[in-house]
């Protein structure tokens, strides 16, 4: 081949320089788009993550967010489910704060039990999970006997301890008398009927005891050498180390605590209609509210009260509304104040 016909071949092949312009004549037209391959695959990876969170999101569809709105809604209106829903503006609102005799003792209940048995379970829970971690012998029986409890169901449990502590034929008192001491009447005494709840409360406290015993169990024994080589004695270990290390697990427990303290009710229920000696739970001639008196008449309880025995579907829904607004607003102040739950600061 010879170098005229080479530098023909090379001619004839297009240049970036001699490639065609733009319309504009400004420049060579863009290189061809590649193509869309990889903008199918994500797609396909986008469908296939919202299969996957498909029942999760329609469980909160189905099972959350239609049942606030249908609460809203209703809230504003007088309904008893037998007739069509009547638009009454914020009239159960202001029944609810200004005339509702019952709303005080329950109110005060409620707060009664997120002051004193949350702090109790918390503080009993990580004490035995403490005893727990540092025991040498027989760790699963001692594990699984203080967790058992916390199987039990919750109506079973009251009811047991109804009859444990019957003032009249409980085999608590009984053993109390052997020592000349005469017992209360627990759960028939409007004193003692709270702290009762709570003394059931530390004995099924084992779901929060086996929390705290798989973190003082993560907690690194370097630090524990390190501050004994220190000079560091019990307290001042527990308190510089054990406590922050598990304070996350601490403010976990204090914020799910406090939700369930304001959702109190399976345990009060039960026991007020077995203590007074009825059947039933909730309302009808035979039960008796929050007994012994308003004692252990809970938030929820009254809630109940109204829906379901009552009938009263509109007040009830803004008892239900007032309750998820005060639980919404106890739990954002609760986690900006636990620290464990604020941003570190670089």
């Amino acid at each position: 081949m010879s170098a005229t016909t080479k530098t023909a071949g090379r001619e004839a092949r297009p240049t970036r320089a001699s490639r065609p312009a733009g319309p504009s004549g400004s420049g060579p037209l863009p290189p061809t788009a590649p193509a869309r391959r990889p903008r199918s695959a994500e797609s396909r990876r986008r469908l296939v993550a919202l299969a996957m969170l498909a029942p999760a999101l329609l469980g909160l569809v189905v099972f959350f967010a239609y049942p606030l709105v249908a609460s809203v809604f209703y809230s504003f209106t007088r309904y008893n489910q037998l007739q069509e829903p009547q638009f009454v503006g914020l009239l159960n609102y202001r029944f609810l704060f200004t005339q509702d005799p019952q709303i005080g003792p329950a109110v005060l209940n409620t707060i009664w039990f997120v002051v004193i048995l949350v702090p109790v379970r918390i503080v009993c829970g990580l004490l035995v999970a403490g005893l727990l971690s540092r025991a040498r012998t027989a760790t699963g029986l001692w594990r699984t006997l203080f967790y058992l409890p916390a199987l039990v169901p919750p109506v079973a449990s009251v009811v047991a301890f109804v009859f444990l502590f019957n003032p009249g034929t409980g085999p608590v008192n009984q053993v109390l008398r052997l020592f000349g001491i005469d017992g209360p009447l627990w759960f028939n005494d409007p004193s003692w009927s709270k702290p009762s709840l709570v003394i059931m409360g530390v004995w099924v406290m084992g779901d929060i005891m086996i929390i705290f015993l798989a973190s003082l169990l993560d907690v690194p024994r370097d630090l524990y050498e390190a501050a004994s080589l220190d000079g560091a004695n019990g307290v001042q270990q527990v308190r510089h180390i054990t406590l922050p290390t598990i304070a996350p697990v601490i403010g976990f427990a204090a914020v799910t605590g406090v939700i369930a303290a304001l959702q109190y009710f399976t345990e009060a229920a039960v026991a007020s209609g077995v203590a007074s000696g009825k059947a039933t739970i909730g309302g009808g001639t035979a039960a008796q509210l929050g007994y012994p008196g308003t004692s252990l008449l809970t938030y929820t309880e009254l809630l109940y009260q109204h829906g379901f025995a009552n009938f009263q579907f509109g007040y009830a829904s803004a008892m239900a509304v007032v309750l998820f607004v005060v639980t919404a607003v106890v739990l954002v102040f609760t986690m900006r104040r636990i620290s464990v739950f604020r941003p570190e600061e670089s």
